[in-house]
C-alpha cells in the first residue's frame, strides 16, 4: 500500500478477510502439532519393537543352542536341526563364551550377510536409524545380529537371519500404531479444538464482531459491549473495550452538544455585538455628564464593552472551538488585576482581598485574553467563598519574576478542589465552583496560558485552592525551545 495514502482514505477503506479465518487455522494448527507429537511417540516405539523383536530371536537362538549341546556327541540329526533354525528363525546361529567363539547351529548353503547389528549397548539415534532403515531395504537382505539373550550363562549369541519377517513385523505393528496414532489424534484434537474455540476463538470472535459493529453505529449505546464478567484476560479485555466504548460515545455525544452550543454561541455572539455596540454609544454619550463618579466609571464600561465586542466578533469569524492567537504586549499587571478587582467588587464585607505584586511588574502577554483568565479563576474563588463560607473569606493574589516568566498565584480559603474533580479539572464542563456553572472558565483559563506557552496548575496545599499561571516571555520561550531542539 502507498504510504502517501491519506489516512481519511485509509479509514473509509473496509477491511474484508482473505483466506481462512481463525476457526479454520486453529482447527489445521491442532491437527499438525498432534500428528507431530504422534511421529515423536511413534518413531521409538518401533525403535523399541525391532529391538525386542531382534532380542526374541537371540533368546529363541540360545534356547536351540542348549538344545544341540545336549544331543549325544554334539551331533543332531538334519532334520531336527533344520526345525530348531526355523524355529528360532535364523539361519546360523553361533555362540561365544570366553573369548571362544564356535558354529552350532548352520545352515548347508553358504549366504552373504549384508548388514551387521550389535545390540549389546546400542545408543536410542543408532536404534531409531537402524528401524527406519529397516522400511527402505529389500525384503531379501541377511543380517548378523549380536547380542547378550540374558537367560544366564555369560553367553553371546550372534545369529544370521533373513530381514524379511522383521520387516513384515514392523509393518504390521506400524499399521497398527498408525491407527491408533489416528485415533488418538482424532479424539485429543478434537477436544483441543473444541476448548480452544470455546475458551479463545469465540470470545475473540465476540469482540471483533462487536468492535466491527460499534465502528459502524459509534453513537448507538446498543452496540457497547456487555462484559461476560470472565476474571481472565478475555474478561479483562471485554472490560477495556466497554469502558473505552462508553468513553467514545459520551465524547461524541458531547461533540454534538458542543456542535450545537457553538452554533448557538455564534447566533447569540451576532445579535449580542449588535446590542453592545448600541451600549458603546449611550456609554459615549455618558461620558459627557460632568460628574466625578461619571467620569471615573464611564472610561472602564467602555473598556469591558469593546473587550466584549471583540469577543463576538472572533467568536464569528472563527467558529470554532480555538481561540484566537495571543497579541503580545508589555502592560503593568497591577492594573489589569485592579479593573478585574473592580469588576467583582473585591473586597466586600465578607470577602476579604489582598494582592503582592511585584513594585511596577510588567507581563508580556495579550491584555484582553488575561483579563479572561485571572477573572475567570477570581470569579471561580468569589463563588466559592460564597457557597462555602461565612464572613472570613480570603482571596489572595501574588504576582512575581521566576527564571525568565511572570508567575502569577491566585489563592483562598474556600474548601478547595474535590479529589475526584482533579483528574479532570481543566477539561470543558467540569464545573467544581459551585452547581449551576456551565464548567468552562478553567478550560478557558487553561487554553489560553497554553497559547501563551505557559502552563496552568493547581497546586497542593492544606486549605483552599490555589491556581499557578506560568507566562514565559516570548525570548525566553524561544530559548527554552531552541534547548530542547
Amino acid at each position: 500500500m502507498d504510504e502517501r495514502t491519506p489516512a481519511a482514505e485509509l479509514e473509509r477503506q473496509d477491511f474484508a478477510y482473505r483466506g481462512p479465518g481463525l476457526s479454520a487455522k486453529l482447527l489445521f494448527l491442532t491437527i499438525v502439532f498432534v500428528m507431530i507429537a504422534e511421529v515423536l511417540v511413534f518413531v521409538p516405539s518401533v525403535s523399541n519393537f525391532r529391538r525386542q523383536w531382534l532380542h526374541d530371536r537371540l533368546v529363541a537362538a540360545q534356547l536351540a543352542a542348549l538344545s544341540a549341546e545336549a544331543a549325544p556327541n554334539g551331533n543332531l540329526p538334519m532334520n531336527l536341526r533344520d526345525e530348531l533354525l526355523m524355529k528360532a528363525r535364523v539361519l546360523s546361529i553361533f555362540m561365544r563364551r570366553a573369548d571362544s567363539r564356535r558354529i552350532i547351529l548352520n545352515m548347508d548353503k553358504p549366504t552373504e550377510i549384508d548388514a551387521f547389528f550389535d545390540l549389546r549397548s546400542p545408543s536410542w539415534p543408532e536404534l531409531i536409524r537402524d528401524a527406519m532403515m529397516v522400511y527402505f531395504a529389500p525384503d531379501d537382505r541377511v543380517i548378523r545380529v549380536i547380542g547378550e539373550p540374558g537367560m544366564g550363562g555369560g553367553e553371546v549369541m550372534i545369529v544370521v537371519m533373513e530381514e524379511g519377517p522383521l520387516k513384515a513385523a514392523m509393518i504390521d505393528y506400524g499399521l497398527h500404531i498408525l491407527g491408533l496414532s489416528i485415533f488418538i489424534s482424532v479424539i485429543t484434537g478434537a477436544l483441543v479444538y473444541l476448548t480452544l474455540v470455546t475458551l479463545l476463538v469465540r470470545p475473540m470472535m465476540r469482540l471483533t464482531g462487536n468492535i466491527v459493529r460499534f465502528r459502524e453505529k459509534p453513537e448507538d449505546p446498543t452496540r457497547i459491549i456487555e462484559p461476560s464478567g470472565r476474571h481472565d484476560e478475555i474478561g479483562q479485555a471485554e472490560y477495556a473495550l466497554s469502558s473505552m466504548e462508553n468513553q467514545l460515545a459520551s465524547t461524541l455525544s458531547q461533540k454534538r452538544r458542543l456542535a450545537a452550543l457553538g452554533l448557538a454561541v455564534s447566533k447569540v455572539s451576532h445579535d449580542l455585538r449588535n446590542m453592545l455596540a448600541s451600549v458603546q454609544l449611550l456609554s459615549d454619550r455618558l461620558g459627557t455628564v460632568d460628574d466625578p463618579t461619571v467620569q471615573r466609571v464611564v472610561p472602564k464600561v467602555l473598556a469591558s464593552t469593546e473587550r466584549a465586542i471583540r469577543l463576538c466578533e472572533n467568536t464569528l469569524d472563527y467558529g470554532h472551538v480555538q481561540e484566537a492567537k495571543p497579541a503580545r504586549s508589555r502592560f503593568r499587571l497591577e492594573g489589569l488585576v485592579d479593573e478585574i478587582a473592580d469588576g467583582l467588587s473585591l473586597p466586600r464585607d465578607d470577602i476579604g482581598w489582598r494582592t503582592e505584586i511585584g513594585k511596577g511588574l510588567q507581563v508580556e502577554a495579550d491584555y484582553d485574553q488575561l483579563f479572561r483568565v485571572i477573572n475567570n479563576l477570581l470569579s471561580n474563588a468569589v463563588q466559592a467563598l460564597e457557597n462555602a463560607r461565612g464572613n472570613d473569606g480570603q482571596i489572595a493574589l501574588r504576582a512575581g519574576r521566576e527564571k525568565g516568566a511572570t508567575v502569577i498565584e491566585i489563592a483562598d480559603n474556600g474548601p478547595g478542589v474535590p479529589a475526584m474533580a482533579k483528574a479532570h479539572l481543566f477539561e470543558a464542563f467540569q464545573t467544581v465552583a459551585r452547581k449551576g456553572g456551565t464548567g468552562l472558565g478553567l478550560a478557558i483559563a487553561a487554553e489560553l496560558i497554553q497559547a501563551h506557552g505557559g502552563e496552568i496548575v493547581l497546586v497542593d496545599t492544606e486549605e483552599g485552592a490555589t491556581f499557578r499561571l506560568t507566562l514565559p516571555d516570548i525570548k525566553a520561550k524561544r530559548r527554552v525551545t531552541r534547548e530542547k531542539a
